[in-house]
């Protein structure tokens, strides 16, 4: 399930803490403000398209404008189904330049679980002084899982290349075939279970040694795609500067550890935050 050089040391520096994140006026505001012909006749065949089944009202005029943006841009080159649909997001295969699959995901402006979203945006460095508004809190949200995508990558973990984002949406790399998703490792039988938990344990070394705790990571979000585990839904991750940082690391290793001795793997919550404490150095310290 592993290769050898899942276990090499952490590739890159730790990412920028204050690295600026400009959530301002976007091109796609920009786009919708302006509605033009062209614009109009691209929102209409998105909001029709069967397949996709946008709902009037669940997303705004911007979000579409974002869509014709990242068209634009050669991003995005076709829509195709949905891979999955939820109360803050849908997530949606379509093809990429080149012939290359990509999914879309799409943060609902209006439903979205922004006190939540606040939670772990609050305290982040990365974020200070975004206003406290729905669409301020989703588009910052946004462009974070963008940053902890590339911040996680560039620590050697296997998570979703990120391609582009704008405003509330989010291009990346498809996990899996079209019409044939990637499993969780909830839902297969997994054949080395030593082996899958060290992967996972150097994945959340990695990450912490870079500075960033995922915060919400369990068997749900840790899908398994051509004999690799990749690390997805990280829009959550903090920073360990963040003021609950070690709560969440010790969250996260108590769902890992339970599921991992649930498979007879000789684990539990402590002795992994122990192991992470004694092995990682979280921002060069």
């Amino acid at each position: 399930m592993a290769d050898d050089d899942l276990l090499d040391d952490p590739a890159g520096p730790p990412g920028d803490e204050w690295e600026e994140i400009d959530v301002t006026d976007t091109e796609a505001d920009r786009i919708a403000r302006k509605r033009d012909r062209e614009f109009s006749q691209f929102r209409e065949r998105i909001k029709d398209a069967e397949d996709l089944k946008l709902e009037e009202g669940v997303f705004d005029e911007a979000t579409y404008a974002a869509i014709y943006k990242l068209v634009q841009d050669g991003h995005i080159v076709a829509f195709g189904g949905p891979i999955s649909t939820g109360k803050e997001a849908n997530v949606y295969e379509a093809l990429g330049p080149e012939d290359t699959d990509v999914a879309v995901k799409i943060y609902r402006i209006n439903s979205s679980n922004f006190r939540q979203m606040r939670d772990y945006l609050e305290g982040d460095p990365r974020f200070e002084g975004i206003r406290g508004d729905k669409k301020s809190v989703v588009l910052t949200w946004t462009q974070k899982e963008y940053s902890n995508l590339k911040r996680a990558r560039a620590a050697g973990v296997r998570v979703p290349e990120p391609i582009a984002v704008e405003r509330n949406v989010l291009v990346m790399e498809l996990i899996g075939e079209e019409d044939d998703h990637a499993p969780t490792l909830h839902d297969v039988a997994v054949e080395n279970p030593e082996t899958a938990f060290e992967v996972v344990r150097e994945y959340m070394r990695r990450l912490y040694s870079a500075g960033l705790i995922h915060g919400d990571l369990s068997e749900y979000n840790i899908v398994v795609y051509e004999g690799e585990l990749v690390l997805i839904d990280v829009g959550q991750a903090v920073t360990v500067h963040h003021p609950n940082a070690e709560d969440f690391l010790e969250r996260d290793c108590r769902n890992v550890a339970a599921f991992f001795s649930r498979l007879d793997v000789d684990v539990d919550g402590d002795s992994l935050c122990t192991y992470l404490r004694e092995n990682a150095s979280p921002e060069g310290e």
